[in-house]
């Protein structure tokens, strides 16, 4: 059984994949760090449940130039094993924001995805 720094370790390391791919454009990477049945809060532009409808979401805005994400203030919280919780600030080329929740779960084949991705956008550049 991991502790919970490894397991801390283990979820940063996807969540930095998933900004690298974000970066580069690469959307079906992206969407594919979701489990199928994940939830996106994305305040105030709607909720989005599913692969299908968070592509839909994801696809365009990637498409339309947005890049350059960081995030900061990242704070993770251990569940339980197979369950932590990261919140942070964000930044991009187009705005910024908050990540109240990301709720990574990790899958049976040893993998960490995205269950639940609730952020807020604070700012339009």
């Amino acid at each position: 059984m991991e502790n919970d720094s490894e397991i801390k370790q283990s979820v940063l390391k996807c969540s930095q994949k998933w900004i690298e791919c974000f970066n580069k454009g690469d959307v079906d990477s992206c969407v594919a760090g979701y489990q199928s049945d994940a939830v996106i809060n994305a305040q105030p532009l709607g909720t989005f449940k599913g692969t299908a409808e968070i592509d839909a979401f994801w696809r365009p805005f990637m498409k339309s130039g947005a890049g350059e994400l960081q995030y900061e203030d990242v704070k993770l919280q251990v569940v339980d094993a197979s369950t932590v919780l990261l919140s942070a600030s964000w930044s991009m080329n187009v705005g910024r924001g908050i990540i109240t929740l990301e709720k990574w779960v990790l899958q049976s084949d040893g993998n960490w995805l995205l269950a639940q991705d609730d952020f807020e956008i604070q700012e339009n550049f």
